[in-house]
């Protein structure tokens, strides 16, 4: 069976990116924080990946800590807020601890896919880039790209942020 290219069909983007403009975006929400008062580990906090999620911390807790560091990151704020920020796939945990060391909350968090609309996998041979879709199609990094296309990326967004830092000040 021979695999599919990209390359050689490109009607099929065409197609993808016409059916992506048809997609109407949903407005954004703001949302409450995830209270999480429970002690064992029970329903997941979830959160999609390369995107944030606020959670109310048990009171008294002194110390918080991140399974996996590699999976999620959690910065505490002020009024027992936690964000937890997802960056990659997979599962870890969250741990709180008042001042003497007793746990007052154990929770599981779960890494899920990307919130977009639309999302489009090319795949070029064995090279694979990503892409978000809704209304135009732009380039997107994401956890197994092909090395290239994701260095590239990267560096475009590390030049920008650069160039935006140096007009900010």
């Amino acid at each position: 069976m021979k695999a599919f290219d990209a390359c050689r069909a490109p009607w099929a983007f065409a197609f993808l990116v016409a059916a992506a403009a048809a997609i109407v975006p949903v407005p954004a929400q703001a949302a409450d924080p995830v209270p999480v008062n429970s002690t064992s580990a029970g329903e997941p906090i979830r959160v999609h990946l390369d995107q944030a999620r606020i959670v109310k911390l048990p009171e008294r807790t002194a110390t918080l800590v991140v399974g996996n560091p590699l999976i999620a990151d959690a910065v505490v704020q002020p009024g027992g807020i936690v964000v937890v920020t997802a960056k990659g796939y997979g599962a870890t945990n969250l741990v709180a601890l008042d001042r003497s060391g007793t746990t007052l909350m154990e929770t599981p968090v779960q890494v899920i896919g990307p919130n977009d609309h639309v999302v489009v996998v090319l795949y070029r041979g064995v090279e694979r880039e990503t892409y978000s879709c809704g209304p135009e199609c732009g380039r997107r990094m994401a956890i197994g790209d092909s090395p290239a296309y994701f260095t590239a990326n990267l560096t475009q967004i590390g030049t920008v942020n650069a160039i935006a830092n140096q007009q900010v000040k």
